[in-house]
């Protein structure tokens, strides 16, 4: 079995692209057969080089560790083969080689929906994030989402409210490292009572070319995905339209037409998206998907309370938050310039001397950390959350 394995991840991360995997997977069949074959022939099938990179492997080291992580409790390398691959992956267009699980791997036979939206909520959008997920997880749905702050976490949250909910993370870098770092407690309740999924190799760090891939996962699992909030330019609208492409439901709540987290769910809605103001709209549609019904039927409560709301106080110079170690001084020096208010490039060029290269550089490693936002004007906004070093 472990010699199964140890095939397949060598196959997985060798570096010759998923296509090229997929034709030698068509051609000869298991990753075994794959490595049983002549030189001459695999490269009859995907080139000199290809072939090169697959018989050369990857580095031993890698290989070893993830052998290591796949033999501790809890945790799972899922491949192609196995019975407990998500066969709802199978149904898009690349679907991954090896899953990287933490968790219960049994949840990706039952019916999921996914709930994506902004990294920065309004008060409402969190609240009804946690409603929703609430009610259809005690109706017994699974819910996906990705552990990013905002929605995302309110709505894994929601589901862990339910004593039987449970909630599938889905994350754009390796199983080992949980992005963004505050969400490390959550993480570790998603664990023990759900799954995080990645299909990354262990070490990977966070990367913006991550989460579009990390976003079809989110789709793939799911009979439809619910936008709670987002801005014209969100990642949420990719799992959206991912989702609209490979046949899944796609649903969003309105919001007020003021409100710039509103609009990309607006845009979905005049694309066809169904509008839904309650958790029971989502039932309705995903009936006839289920056979008629959920495992379990709950009241569903017609709107989410809004917590309340503290804005942050109106200060004329940053508030002081902790920021994490690794953060080069360039990057808190790009954090410490940004303010209550939005600021462009050019201001944070001038009040910090460094190029604008640079600043898209670090400003970039900031909005991946949750500790800055890119506001729909273009300007950038530091987010006032105290973070752990």
């Amino acid at each position: 079995m472990m010699d199964g394995l140890a095939d397949w991840l060598r196959f997985a991360l060798a570096l010759i692209g998923p296509a090229r995997q997929r034709s030698l997977l068509a051609a000869f069949g298991l990753p075994g057969n794959i490595f049983a074959q002549s030189r001459s022939h695999l490269a009859s099938i995907v080139g000199h080089e290809a072939t090169d990179a697959l018989l050369k492997g990857p580095d031993p080291v890698a290989l070893e560790a993830a052998l290591a992580w796949a033999g501790e409790e809890g945790n799972h390398l899922l491949t192609l083969a196995d019975a407990t691959y998500p066969q709802s992956l199978l149904e898009i267009a690349d679907p991954p080689l090896i899953l990287y699980v933490k968790g219960n791997p049994t949840l990706f036979a039952r019916p999921s929906l996914a709930m994506v939206g902004s990294r920065t909520p309004t008060a409402q959008g969190e609240a009804n994030a946690k409603a929703f997920a609430e009610s259809l997880s005690a109706a017994g749905l699974v819910i996906v989402s990705g552990l990013a702050q905002g929605i995302d976490a309110a709505a894994h949250r929601g589901a862990l409210a339910v004593e039987d909910g449970s909630t599938i993370a889905v994350i754009g870098t390796g199983i080992d490292r949980i992005y963004p770092a505050r969400n490390a407690a959550l993480a570790r309740e998603i664990a023990a009572r759900g799954a995080i999924l990645s299909e990354f190799p262990l070490g990977t760090p966070p990367a913006r070319w991550n989460f579009p891939r990390r976003n079809r996962l989110i789709a793939g699992l799911s009979l439809g995905v619910l936008v709670v909030e987002a801005t014209q330019e969100s990642g949420s609208l990719i799992t959206a339209r991912i989702a609209a492409d490979t046949g899944r439901e796609v649903f969003a709540i309105p919001g007020s037409i003021h409100t710039p987290q509103a609009r990309g769910c607006h845009r979905l809605i005049r694309e066809g998206a169904k509008l839904v103001e309650t958790a029971e709209d989502v039932f309705e549609e995903l009936r006839g998907r289920i056979g008629g019904g959920l495992p379990r039927h709950v009241e569903m409560p017609r709107h989410a309370s809004p917590r309340p709301y503290q804005p942050p106080p109106a200060v004329s110079q940053p508030l002081p938050v902790v920021v994490p170690t690794h953060l080069v001084p360039e990057a808190v020096q790009v954090l410490e310039a940004l303010g209550n208010e939005a600021r462009n490039i050019d201001t944070l060029a001038l009040a910090t001397g460094l190029t604008i290269e640079a600043l898209h550089a670090h400003l970039l490693t900031l909005e991946l950390e949750g500790l800055a936002t890119r506001q729909t004007g273009g300007g950038f906004l530091r987010l006032y959350t105290t973070r752990v070093a």
